[in-house]
C-alpha cells in the first residue's frame, strides 16, 4: 500500500543540509519514503492526504523517558514551586510504588504515556526501567518497555535502594540484575551523580553492561559539575543526558567524540533548576539532542513541542536548531540513521502540523498543534478521526 502526502505548504526534512521545501509532497510504501518533491510532480500512489498546506516535519524522537511507573508525586512538584530545592530523592518514593504494582497497572501507564506521546508527534521513544531496583522489578520493568518499543534501557543504577551498602549494589547492578535484564534492554545508563553513583562505580556497571552486548548511555552533570559527561565521552556512550553543569573541559571531550549531548529543559522547568546553555554545546560543534525525560518526578510531562519552546526561550537555540534537536538528534543519541529525518530510503515518520511552519512549535507553545501522524507509512492519529 503506497501513501501520498501533498499540498504540503512547508516541508522541513532535518537532514543535514537543513532542507526546507514549499509546496512539496512525500510519497511513502512499505513504511519507507519513496518520494520527495514538488507536489505538482508527485507520483499517484493508492492512498493520499491532503496536508491543505499545512507543515510537514519528521516525527520527533525522544530519547530519553521513564514510562515505566505508578502512582502520583504532584505535592512533591509543588513544594519545589514554593521553594523547596530538588534533590531527587523522590525516586524512591516511585520504586516502592512500583514495587507494589502489579504487570497490568505498569503496562496501562506505559500505554497510556506512549498514546499521549503519539498525538503529540512522537513516533520514536526510548523507555527506561530504574524504579524497581530489584532483579524482578528491573527485569519485569524492561520486559513491559519492550512491549512498546525497541529502545529500551536498563537502569538499574538510578538510585542505590535503601537498606543496602552502595558497592554491594553496584556489583549487584553490574552482576545477576544485568544478566537478568540483559535480553529486553538495547541500552544501559547509570545516574552518575552525588546522591547516586559515583564515578569508579558507574564505569563498574557500564562495562560490564558493555561486556553483555548493551550500548551505553549516561545521567550525568545534572546536579552539578562531575565526571559523568567526561566518563560518557571516555566510554564511547551514544548520549549524555542533563549536561545542565558544564566545564570547559566538559565541552571539549563532547565537541572531540562522538557522544551527544542529550538536554532536558522540561525537567529544569519543573525543578527550578538552572537550563543548559545549547548554544554554548552548538558553538563548540557538540551533536545536541532534546528529549521529554518524561517521568512523575521530575519532568511529567510527554510533549516534545514544550521542549522545543522551552529550548528556544530558555536554552539560545533556534528554532531550526531546536527541531533539528528533537528529530535528527535524538536519532543520532539513539544511533539511528533510519528516523529523525525525511529522506529516501528512511521510515515514512512524519507529522503534519495544524501551522504554516515548524516555528510555531515555538511561537505557540502549549497549543496542540498536531493535525496528523504518519507512523512506519500508515496514519496512526488524525484529528479528523482521533
Amino acid at each position: 500500500m503506497s501513501l501520498l502526502i501533498d499540498r504540503i505548504g512547508q516541508l522541513t526534512t532535518c537532514d543535514p543540509v537543513g532542507t526546507v521545501l514549499a509546496d512539496a509532497a512525500v510519497a511513502c510504501e512499505d513504511g519507507k519514503i519513496t518520494w520527495i518533491g514538488p507536489a505538482a510532480s508527485a507520483p499517484a500512489c493508492d492512498e493520499r492526504i491532503d496536508a491543505g498546506g499545512r507543515a510537514v516535519i519528521p516525527g520527533f524522537v525522544d530519547s530519553h523517558s521513564h514510562l515505566v511507573f505508578t502512582g502520583d508525586r504532584s505535592a512533591e512538584f509543588a513544594a519545589r514551586m514554593a521553594g523547596r530545592p530538588y534533590t531527587a530523592g523522590g525516586i524512591r518514593s516511585t520504586v516502592a510504588l512500583v514495587r507494589d504494582a502489579d504487570d497490568d497497572t505498569l503496562r496501562r501507564n506505559v500505554s497510556r504515556l506512549v498514546a499521549e506521546m503519539l498525538r503529540q508527534g512522537t513516533t520514536t521513544v526510548e523507555v527506561k526501567g530504574g524504579y524497581g531496583l530489584t532483579i524482578a522489578d528491573e527485569e519485569r520493568s524492561l520486559r513491559i518497555a519492550r512491549e512498546f518499543t525497541t529502545e529500551t534501557t536498563y537502569l538499574g543504577a538510578h538510585v542505590v535502594p535503601d537498606g543496602i551498602d552502595a558497592d554491594a549494589y553496584t556489583e549487584l547492578a553490574a552482576g545477576p540484575m544485568l544478566a537478568a535484564c540483559a535480553p529486553y534492554a538495547r541500552w544501559a545508563d547509570v545516574f552518575c551523580e552525588r546522591g547516586a553513583f559515583d564515578v569508579d562505580q558507574a564505569r563498574r556497571i557500564l562495562t560490564a553492561a558493555r561486556a553483555a552486548g548493551l550500548g551505553l548511555r549516561v545521567h550525568g552533570n545534572q546536579l552539578g559539575e562531575g565526571p559523568g559527561v567526561r566518563l560518557a565521552v571516555e566510554l564511547d556512550a551514544a548520549s549524555v543526558d542533563h549536561c545542565t553543569y558544564l566545564t570547559d573541559a566538559d565541552v571539549d571531550a563532547l565537541a572531540g567524540g562522538d557522544t551527544v549531548a542529550t538536554l532536558l529543559p522540561g525537567v529544569e522547568f519543573s525543578t527550578r533548576s538552572p537550563y543548559p546553555d545549547a548554544a554554548r554545546l552548538l558553538d563548540a560543534g557538540v551533536t545536541v539532542a532534546l528529549a521529554s525525560d518524561c517521568n512523575p518526578g521530575s519532568c511529567f510531562s510527554s510533549s516534545m513541542p514544550l521542549m522545543i519552546a522551552l529550548a528556544v526561550r530558555e536554552m539560545g537555540m533556534t528554532v531550526a536548531q531546536a527541531l533539528w534537536a528533537a528529530t535528527a538528534g535524538g536519532a543520532r543519541a539513539l544511533r539511528r540513521d533510519d528516523v529523525g529525518t525525511l529522506d529516501l530510503g528512511k521510515r515514512a515518520d512524519l507529522v503534519i502540523l495544524d501551522a504554516p511552519s515548524g516555528d510555531h512549535l515555538a511561537y505557540r507553545p502549549g497549543v496542540p498543534l498536531t493535525h496528523a501522524v504518519i507512523q512506519n507509512g500508515a496514519i496512526a492519529f488524525s484529528i479528523d478521526n482521533p
